[in-house]
């Protein structure tokens, strides 16, 4: 216990006193995120939380190379994804190059790692589905879904790095329960190597030492996130984790990329073309604070996590978890998109009866 205390320790201050490096560096090249169009913040803020985290934990998986399978073929896909990422901070490359370079490291997550979605379970209520086959396409798309989807939610300080912890948090808490320890440990240490990020994202030391995760982080934890959930939940015959939990561990990233998609095809608008129409902005608008949004949000992530854990320890049957999963869902995209009608009518609502009062 007192090992593990002391290395966890230690990999904080490795992660705190890489990022206080990497931003004098990301300043004298320009990696640097200039407050323009939908960046609303003040001054040039560092790209360099995901550079950090990917520095840490691949310091970590050299020193302890067993902890998961695969681990080599693991770090290469990790650092070349934090490479993309930070190419694109720097110089803003095609979505479709992003794409292109997450697809190929889900074949070889696949082919090399032995990694893929071969089951979703009994979600429906009708029997285990079985992809053959069509495996390798969902695992590509599963691959491709989760980074967006992580990369996405990453618009306000602390809401990247709080939703990634209840995701994480709430992996390894299952993970632990079902005896897989050391899989269990490294979320954990995920965990720990992202806390001086989010110190530092919310000015904690200062808002001069402010500094930003980029897409270099945000792909880096969902490509993280995908691989321990296809990890957990393709492992066997009795894996610890069944492919419905998978949903409601990233349930608030995941809704909100599908909600804004659909929303923005219905529009007849690109379903890449970025705008403010994502939930943190949404609950601006309404007129929550930043810190007030991240709070709210992060506590609907630990909702939606401690939901997966429940249903996944007390054996909830998947259809009922996917069917509660899928009503959430519809329910959240409803009331996105007519909140501004649903807002009007309780206004009107209020005035009425403190008109009565």
């Amino acid at each position: 216990m007192l090992t593990s205390f002391i290395e966890l320790a230690y990999l904080f201050f490795i992660s705190l006193t890489t990022l206080f490096v990497l931003r004098k560096v990301a300043k004298r090249i320009g990696l640097v995120d200039k407050p323009q169009g939908r960046k609303q913040h003040r001054g040039e803020i560092p790209l360099v939380g995901g550079i950090s985290i990917c520095i840490t934990l691949s310091y970590y998986l050299f020193n302890n190379p067993t902890i998961i399978p695969h681990t080599v073929i693991y770090t290469v896909c990790l650092v070349t994804l934090v490479t993309i990422g930070a190419i694109d901070d720097k110089f803003d490359i095609s979505f479709k190059v992003r794409f292109l370079v997450q697809a190929l490291l889900s074949v070889i997550m696949m082919i090399i790692g032995k990694i893929q979605l071969l089951t979703l379970g009994n979600i429906l209520g009708i029997g285990d589905i079985n992809l053959g086959w069509l495996g390798y396409l969902v695992t590509i798309l599963a691959v491709v879904g989760a980074i967006n989807a992580f990369n996405m939610i990453d618009g306000l300080d602390g809401l990247l790095g709080g939703v990634s912890i209840a995701s994480f948090g709430g992996l390894g808490i299952m993970l632990f329960h079902d005896g897989q320890v050391s899989l269990s440990y490294l979320c954990l240490v995920i965990v720990v190597i992202i806390i001086p990020y989010l110190f530092l994202n919310l000015g904690i030391f200062g808002l001069k030492r402010k500094v930003f995760m980029g897409d270099a982080g945000s792909m880096l934890i969902g490509f993280t996130m995908i691989w321990f959930l296809l990890l957990s939940s393709q492992n066997g015959k009795a894996p610890p984790l069944r492919p419905v939990t998978a949903l409601w561990l990233i349930a608030v990233p995941l809704m909100d990329m599908a909600s804004v998609m659909l929303r923005r095809i219905r529009k007849g608008h690109s379903p890449f073309q970025p705008d403010r129409e994502h939930l943190h902005h949404i609950f601006q608008r309404i007129g929550f604070s930043s810190s007030q949004t991240v709070i709210i949000i992060f506590i609907i992530a630990v909702m939606c996590s401690a939901f997966g854990v429940f249903g996944e320890i007390y054996e909830l049957s998947e259809a009922i978890m996917f069917y509660t999963f899928l009503s959430l869902f519809c329910l959240y995209t409803i009331i996105l998109s007519y909140i501004w009608r649903i807002i009007t009518f309780l206004k009107q609502q209020c005035h009425f009866f403190k008109k009565i009062g």
